[in-house]
């Protein structure tokens, strides 16, 4: 009877550490208020900054900071709205701005960073729809096209929190193909990036997360052949 009893309590606390263990690993903190250092002074420029109906808006993080929208695409209208660092919940706390210009079209990649810093994939996804009907409620005309995450590429070792999180990006991009049934275009970036192991190409970048030169010609020249400038 006592082995019993000791048997029994055995998979009682077995049980109760599974169930501890597994409640972590489903708890990961996360935080949606974390803003880059940046953030207020390039949000208070943006507001600054002349608008006009005309405009072409690319709206994200560092990937989208990275070059000249202007030059690189050859149209004055286009403006830069790419925050290095931000996550999905910063471009909604300054999308407001962007909808008050009523900007002819805007072109969003976020996310990546959402990943790194453990947003769930869940909250990542409402964000985008928030931004949608956002922008769908406040500035009508506005044509919203929704990018794609890049791949990466983890040979270079210099983003670990951004590695090894492949099927976040994949999952994601998934969603964010179905969001064309929103009346938005969705602009698959990844598949045009991916080397044949599904990599970020490694000619196309710098640290295996940012894009080179090289890099934007591909994404400008798929802009451009896809007809989403016009």
């Amino acid at each position: 009877m006592r082995r019993n009893y000791l048997t029994l309590l055995v998979i009682i606390i077995i049980t109760a550490l599974q169930g501890f263990n597994v409640a972590n690993a489903q708890s990961v903190k996360w935080d949606s208020t974390y803003r880059p250092g940046k953030y207020v002074e390039l949000v208070n420029r943006f507001k600054a900054d002349s608008k006009s109906r005309k405009d072409f808006v690319f709206l994200g993080n560092s990937i989208t900071a990275g070059t000249d929208w202007a030059k690189l695409l050859d149209l004055p209208q286009a403006k830069n709205r790419g925050i290095s660092g931000d996550i999905t919940f910063g471009v909604l706390e300054r999308l407001q701005d962007v909808i008050d210009g009523k900007p002819a079209k805007i072109f969003i990649l976020i996310g990546i960073n959402d990943i790194s810093r453990n947003i769930p994939d869940s909250v990542i996804l409402k964000n985008y729809k928030t931004m949608i009907s956002r922008v769908r409620n406040g500035s009508k005309r506005t044509k919203i096209y929704f990018n794609t995450l890049l791949p990466v590429n983890s040979s270079f070792a210099k983003f670990k929190n951004h590695y090894g999180k492949d099927e976040h990006i994949l999952w994601l991009n998934e969603e964010i193909k179905k969001l064309s049934s929103k009346n938005v275009t969705v602009i698959d970036l990844y598949s045009n990036f991916t080397d044949q192991d599904k990599h970020l190409r490694a000619e196309l970048t710098k640290d295996g997360l940012h894009l080179i030169p090289e890099g934007y010609k591909v994404w400008a020249d798929f802009l451009k052949s896809k007809g989403y400038l016009n």
